[in-house]
């Protein structure tokens, strides 16, 4: 199984990222898939999640501003990030839930 992520990058503070997620080796669309961040020095933490209904759940600080979505024709799960702010930079990996399956991560970094 090979989880990758794409679509990192610089951005200006308000400004919008999206991140997405593909696999290989597996059926995405039968998983629920997470998206985490780790930030230097701070460890990984949850942003959001989407099943296979599919039904979604963010963290606080993202609500609003973040949307999971999946795409099953294509074994993708995405994450658009909207009104960005400078605490919202780390490096975001995507995980199948209940599984070691990690991706290699992307870093998105927002500029004041």
């Amino acid at each position: 199984v090979q989880v990758v992520e794409s679509g990192g990058g610089l951005v200006q503070a308000g400004g919008s990222l999206r991140v997405s997620c593909t696999a290989s080796g597996i059926v995405f669309s039968i998983k629920d898939v997470g998206w985490y961040r780790q930030a230097p020095g701070k460890q990984r933490e949850w942003v959001a999640s989407i099943d296979t209904v599919p039904r979604t759940n963010y963290a606080d600080s993202v609500k609003g501003r973040f949307t999971i979505t999946r795409d099953n024709a294509k074994n993708t799960v995405s994450l658009q990030m909207n009104s960005l702010k400078p605490e919202d930079s780390a490096v975001y990996y995507c995980n199948v839930l209940g599984t070691s399956w990690w991706g290699q991560g992307t870093q998105v970094t927002v500029s004041s």
